[in-house]
């Protein structure tokens, strides 16, 4: 008995979805996502017209939901955008974590494809709201470190319950970004001349 076209169509989605989050998305074929499927490379073509076509469906969301965060942040200053910031790019990071395997597997080409919107821009915003507008290194230092984090721990296979990974992740990026003067951690030690040897 034949599925739905709409039942097929999810089925080719969600299939597409797991084999480039596992294999990457060039190491993927579209025989591969309609064996995976179980019909035909044509029945595949007849939903979706390349490979790219259904990345594009794939990455949508994500980009939708990254617009929509960088919307709601631009009204916000201070503490309030960082934690606006925080737990909406963790939220986004938990719910997108395959797609984000597959932006792992090529950051410069994946974050510049069309279903993701203009990426670089809003990246610039997101890092301005989690520095809670603030221009200081350390403020501006600590944004990219929980930019980076968040985006390597949602493409990571943690062997954590999603809930608590999400819960660590926020409360972890907050801790980061708190204000130095909250936060017990030393000023760091000042660097090491590569040159000067003990005697």
């Amino acid at each position: 008995m034949a599925r739905p076209a709409s039942a097929l169509r999810g089925h080719i989605l969600e299939s597409a979805l797991q084999l480039f989050a596992t294999r990457g998305y060039e190491g993927t074929s579209l025989h591969d996502i309609a064996t995976t499927v179980g019909c035909s490379k044509a029945s595949l073509l007849y939903h979706f017209t390349s490979k790219e076509a259904i990345l594009t469906e794939l990455l949508t969301p994500a980009g939708e939901g990254l617009a929509a965060l960088d919307a709601r942040l631009l009204d916000l200053d201070g503490r309030a955008a960082t934690e606006a910031a925080v737990t909406g790019y963790v939220d986004l990071a938990m719910r997108f974590r395959r797609e984000i395997k597959i932006l792992f597997e090529d950051i410069p080409g994946m974050t510049t494809h069309p279903a993701l919107g203009s990426i670089p821009g809003t990246v610039d915003r997101l890092l301005d709201a989690f520095a809670g507008r603030s221009k200081a290194a350390r403020d501006v230092v600590a944004a990219y470190m929980v930019l980076g984090a968040v985006f390597v721990t949602g493409a990571s296979d943690v062997d954590v319950p999603d809930q608590e990974l999400r819960d660590e992740l926020v409360r972890g990026a907050l801790r980061t970004l708190a204000p130095a003067s909250r936060t017990s951690a030393p000023a760091p030690a000042p660097a090491q001349d590569s040159d000067s040897d003990s005697d």
